[in-house]
């Protein structure tokens, strides 16, 4: 225990010395959530600008313009009623436009008795393989019903009942927050333990620890410490930003802790695995980033896994990280300890497999 205590404190130093290492442990994480955390922190659905281009000017259409601007899914905008409409459209770059033509009130009035020959139509332009044109055309469907409503003095017969399924009201950073510190998770002790290995045996110092009483076992489980107490600093930082800026509800529990020192484990051991086949710094680096930047897209890191196709959710399964990201949503944010307790014990397995595959495979002999 002496050995890996002083190997901790001896390696903590080292470390530190790094400007480039602490700022990827601490600062980067903290970078990242202010920044998608600014970019997504509305938990409204962002409203799409829509051009209304209004060439009857009669209350009738005005009230339509004033009715879509009541929602809440677009943000009115004003085109000038004399201009090309199309041509306005391309000269401005705009995404969606909605045109309400001349005589729209007397085609709206003939209507209410010759309902048969008659329709007051209103025109939508733009992108359709845009998002912001579906929600536009939303809800100018959605005013354009209740209109007919009005108009035929009825009302609607089937509605929508809701009810919440969470126990509190969740915020984008409270999903989000999980997945960087299982970011962080992975590839401060990863990155690390890669480049250490790479720099250990181009300077031979594998050779030297091989001569003194320090196993590869009390080595790495002193590397493992280290990353521990780091990612727990790092983590308390992004815990501290994310309540302070976002009002984050999320909570680190128990198992979220256990997930933590798991995944450190985890990711450490996988390190060394992979030291056991770099030669030189820069093989390293190019196989931990071959490994890690594909495992932190599609373990759920920043997007969510759900969302994905499904073989790429087949792959995404059987990623060590999916299970850390997975398991600390569940018990941070949603209180799901059954699920995230799951979680734990496959990353315990896969940790466990890494330790026993990196202790074993990795010489401190070999040249």
């Amino acid at each position: 225990m002496k050995r890996i205590l002083a190997d901790v404190t001896a390696f903590g130093r080292q470390y530190l010395r790094s400007r480039v290492g602490t700022f990827f442990a601490l600062a980067f994480p903290v970078i990242l959530i202010l920044l998608f955390g600014s970019i997504f922190s509305q938990s409204a659905t962002p409203q799409v600008p829509l051009y209304v281009q209004d060439k009857d000017g009669t209350p009738t259409s005005q009230a339509f313009v004033l009715a879509l601007n009541k929602t809440t899914l677009i943000a009115y905008r004003a085109m000038p009623p004399d201009v090309d409409f199309v041509g306005y459209i391309h000269d401005h770059s705009i995404n969606v436009a909605l045109q309400i033509p001349l005589g729209f009130q007397d085609d709206v009035n003939r209507s209410r008795t010759d309902r048969n020959t008659t329709t007051a139509n209103v025109t939508l332009a733009g992108d359709q393989s845009q998002s912001s044109y579906g929600i536009a055309a939303s809800a100018v469907g959605a005013v354009a019903t209740e209109f007919n409503f009005r108009l035929a003095n009825a009302g609607p017969v089937i509605g929508i009942k809701t009810i919440p399924v969470s126990v509190r009201q969740l915020k984008y950073i409270d999903l989000f927050l999980p997945g960087i510190i299982g970011f962080t998770v992975l590839t401060t002790p990863m990155f690390g333990m890669t480049s250490i290995c790479a720099e250990y045996r181009t300077r031979r110092f594998f050779k030297l620890l091989a001569t003194t009483k320090l196993s590869k076992a009390e080595w790495l489980a002193a590397k493992v410490g280290f990353y521990v107490l780091l990612l727990f600093l790092s983590v308390a930082i992004m815990m501290l930003v994310g309540v302070v800026v976002f009002g984050m509800q999320a909570t680190l529990t128990p198992l979220a802790v256990l997930l933590i020192i798991a995944g450190t484990f985890e990711f450490t051991s996988l390190g060394m695995v992979l030291g056991i086949f770099v030669r030189d710094p820069g093989t390293g680096e190019a196989l931990a980033n071959a490994i890690g930047f594909p495992m932190m897209f599609l373990a759920g890191s920043f997007f969510p896994i759900d969302a994905m196709p499904s073989f790429l959710q087949t792959i995404a399964r059987g990623l060590p990280l999916t299970y850390i990201n997975e398991g600390l949503r569940a018990s941070m944010v949603f209180g799901n300890e059954g699920t995230a307790l799951t979680y734990l014990l496959v990353t315990l397995g896969f940790a466990v497999v890494f330790f026993v595959v990196g202790t074993r495979g990795l010489s401190w002999k070999s040249k």
